[in-house]
């Protein structure tokens, strides 16, 4: 009898403890949750061959913290980059996820990888049809936050550099080099 006392008892221990366990990984779950900001941004862009010109450009990203010093990003923006005086525009739709170190709140740096749905529109004149592509990017960078509401919301500067391979120019000898820089600002929201 005694040795099925104990034996039920060790069991409620063990009962209660993964339930308390439980309730912390829910608790911290929350936290996380809680944790998650909005980021809408404007930015200026630019092709490191640097024979265009600054353009602006336009995202959204959602951020969230994987760990206390570990964030973690997904984003889409919208950029639009002339090339050879205007007879090809290329679109991009880039989609990127990106883990942040941020060992101090107020900065981060880091990188990851991105989707990049590219339209290379070339102008009605040249007679090349437009094409479209997918194809797949690495960036690094970093940032800065302010906060200008705290705990509700900070300002987010952002730079990165792009790297994609390099396509082939059908209006010109050489390569479209579609690698690029660019700084944002936006106001992370937390959600």
């Amino acid at each position: 009898m005694h040795h099925a006392k104990r034996s039920t008892s060790q069991m409620l221990d063990r009962v209660l403890i993964g339930a308390l366990v439980l309730l912390a990984a829910l608790l911290m779950g929350l936290q996380a949750v809680r944790a998650a900001e909005i980021v809408p941004s404007v930015g200026i862009t630019r092709a490191t061959s640097g024979d265009t010109e600054t353009k602006t450009f336009a995202g959204l990203a959602l951020r969230g913290s994987a760990l206390p010093i570990l964030k973690t990003e997904i984003g889409v923006s919208y950029r639009n980059e002339p090339y050879n005086n205007g007879d090809l525009h290329v679109k991009m739709w880039p989609v990127t996820a990106s883990l942040w170190l941020a060992p101090i709140p107020t900065l981060y740096a880091g990188g990851g990888v991105g989707w990049y749905h590219t339209t290379y529109d070339y102008a009605q004149a040249t007679g090349i049809p437009d094409e479209t592509s997918q194809e797949f990017g690495t960036h690094v960078g970093g940032g800065i936050r302010i906060p200008i509401v705290p705990s509700v919301a900070s300002i987010d500067l952002n730079g990165r550099l792009v790297k994609l391979r390099e396509r082939q120019s059908l209006l010109a000898p050489g390569a479209v080099k579609q690698s690029f820089w660019s700084t944002s600002l936006g106001i992370a929201i937390r959600i």
